[in-house]
């Protein structure tokens, strides 16, 4: 039973239990492009879109609002779609496309205990922000083999999306 563990990554030091809620791909498109994701992957995948925050730091040489970001649901899933600015607290920079993953939890500061004792860094503590994909306190790591995880307590719906 203790080999089974050890291979599940169970060991006897192991942090108290942590319960994750759900882990949502962001998809980060170059900015102002977002809107326009959403928009084809509505029409290519069915998408329902089912919230959207808009960033309050509208850049002036943009027609319309960047998006903090979107939810999706394509075939049971959720996915989040956002512009990719300079400015953000996002965990990649201008200049490309990116994915990222939220991982909500309710235990943040457990899940972050969690990831460090397996192996994970800490990136960056973002400070909460309301309406954003993952929403309340979100803390970035990065695993041992490159990929970025949002850590994050669950965010309240801000902007209802109608049909």
């Amino acid at each position: 039973m203790a080999q089974q563990d050890a291979q599940n990554g169970v060991t006897e030091n192991a942090a108290a239990a942590v319960s994750f809620l759900a882990v949502k791909p962001q998809l980060l498109v170059e900015a102002p492009k977002a809107n326009d994701a959403v928009s084809f992957y509505k029409a290519a995948f069915d998408a329902e879109e089912v919230a959207r925050a808009l960033n309050p730091k509208r850049k002036a040489d943009h027609e319309l609002p960047l998006i903090l970001s979107a939810e999706l649901k394509i075939a049971g899933s959720t996915i989040i779609v956002a512009d990719l600015v300079d400015d953000s607290a996002s965990p990649l920079k201008a200049g490309g496309n990116g994915v990222v993953l939220c991982l909500e939890t309710e235990d943040v500061q457990g899940a972050v205990a969690k990831a460090v004792s397996a192996g994970a860094v800490v990136e960056e503590e973002v400070a909460e922000i309301e309406g954003a994909c993952c929403g309340g306190r979100v803390v970035k790591v990065k695993d041992p083999y490159g990929f970025v995880w949002l850590l994050c307590s669950p965010g309240k719906k801000s902007v209802d999306v109608e049909a």
